[in-house]
């Protein structure tokens, strides 16, 4: 059999299930509610002229890992600068939040360890914990009670390492790290926390679920290419900490560095971040009204506040239909589905930046008005 007949079957029934893919070109004409980009800095000029002056001097690419040919003084420097906003001794840039995530999770649990995950971690940490040499147990997601229970039976292990995301993708919800941090110390646990979507959004200056809850992990995760609007992953924590990943790490060791210049945008970006208070109290007053009116217009509506808006429509297909319906009313809304999201609890997935105007929450709400009578999820 050739592999195109039984790609193309597999394909198929994807397609039948109502959860085949295909890349789409954003249009002008489309106001997107897809992008991570929370503070609307990735077309911020500042940003753009830094990483042009770093790009004439450095050239377009790092041409090679760190530790043989890659490394530069941006590099540098934005590591000081990502341990200076975190609040750590040190910080290591990789080349994707993915590819940290994977990195610490690979490289420090040990044989007879064991991981407690929850249940709705991102992709990249469930990658990473299958390459763990440690076990790993799911807890149920944010359920204090179910992580206490996993961690009290895992006392015999020689180490227990505790890993969330700080905010999740999917649905918005916000780890209540206060808790974890809690306890762990009653169980002797590590902390490991993916701050991917509340790094420039959580806290008053933007530091993260660290700041919003006025504690301190053991490791800190996070990514440059959402709310920072450049590109690339870091890791912050002790000084032992970066040694030990900068020695360790494969994701680190063999992955070709970030581009100078991107470097150099993240610089300007975390600067603007901490004075961007009025930025993210903007945010926060839209992400409210929006959940208010598709409240209002009777949908269900997940999460916490975050700029990430789940709106719970269940049947995969019928997200399809409602994500382009809504694009067809100028409206770029993805329609989230199985095996990202669970059966039956397919949604259209709002991302909420704070560049948004007041029309434009206007006409999304609208749009889910027209889309949820038309398909009598609403009266």
């Amino acid at each position: 059999m050739h592999i195109d007949v039984w790609l193309s079957s597999r394909l198929a029934k994807m397609k039948a299930a109502g959860l085949y893919r295909s890349l789409k070109l954003p249009q002008a004409e489309r106001t997107n509610w897809a992008s991570n980009d929370y503070l609307g800095l990735a077309n911020d000029k500042r940003l753009i002229h830094a990483a042009e002056t770093a790009l004439r001097s450095f050239g377009a690419g790092s041409t090679g890992a760190r530790l043989t040919s890659g490394n530069t003084a941006w590099h540098e420097k934005l590591e000081r600068k990502i341990a200076g906003f975190k609040q750590t001794e040190a910080a290591l840039l990789f080349s994707s939040g993915y590819l940290a995530n994977v990195g610490v999770l690979s490289s420090l649990p040990e044989i007879g360890d064991v991981i407690l995950s929850d249940q709705l971690n991102h992709a990249s940490i469930i990658d990473g914990c299958r390459l763990s040499k440690a076990d790993t147990v799911v807890y149920r997601h944010t359920d204090m009670n179910d992580l206490e229970e996993k961690l009290r039976a895992a006392q015999r292990r020689t180490r227990r390492f505790i890993v969330t995301d700080g905010v999740f993708s999917m649905d918005g919800t916000i780890a209540p790290l206060d808790e974890i941090m809690l306890l762990a110390k009653r169980y002797r646990a590590f902390v490991i926390v993916d701050d991917a979507h509340a790094t420039g959004v959580l806290g008053e200056a933007g530091r993260g679920t660290s700041e919003f809850f006025g504690v301190s992990p053991d490791v800190v995760i996070g990514t440059l290419s959402k709310a920072v609007g450049a590109e690339g992953g870091f890791v912050a924590g002790s000084k032992t900490l970066i040694d030990f990943l900068l020695n360790h790490a494969r994701t680190f060791i063999f992955q070709t560095a970030v581009p100078p210049a991107s470097c150099a945008a993240a610089c300007r970006a975390f600067d603007i971040i901490e004075d961007s208070r009025a930025k993210r109290r903007l945010l926060q007053s839209s992400v409210n009204m929006i959940k208010r009116g598709l409240e209002d217009i009777g949908l269900t509506v997940n999460g916490e506040g975050t700029p990430i808006i789940p709106v719970m429509i269940g049947e995969p297909q019928k997200a399809v239909l409602i994500a382009n319906g809504l694009k067809e009313k100028g409206i770029d809304a993805p329609a989230i589905r199985p095996p990202t999201v669970a059966e039956g609890e397919s949604r259209i997935r709002l991302t909420v930046t704070a560049d948004r105007r007041l029309r434009d929450i206007e006409d999304l709400l609208e749009g889910f008005k027209l889309m949820g009578r038309e398909l009598n999820l609403v009266k």
